[in-house]
């Protein structure tokens, strides 16, 4: 059975990945959107400019080649 209080105490608690979902609920904000993705265009999820963002299906924007850091490739 999966224990999340582990899992959010080992990983998602970490000051890093809190910035990285910061970062990413702020994408969605300036989008306004919901039920889709906001996709940066340049890879870079840090990178919230509105001419970086689009707004795209989720089955779009997770279906792109990656290379071995896990930008786009």
């Amino acid at each position: 059975m999966r224990n999340y209080r582990k899992e959010y105490d080992n990983y998602h608690s970490k000051p890093e990945q809190k910035k990285k979902r910061s970062s990413r609920n702020k994408a969605n904000r300036i989008k306004g959107v919901k039920g889709k993705d906001v996709d940066h265009k340049d890879g870079n999820p840090m990178n919230n400019s509105k001419n970086n963002l689009t707004v795209k299906d989720k089955s779009n924007n997770r279906s792109f080649k990656r290379n071995k850091n896990a930008g786009k490739a």
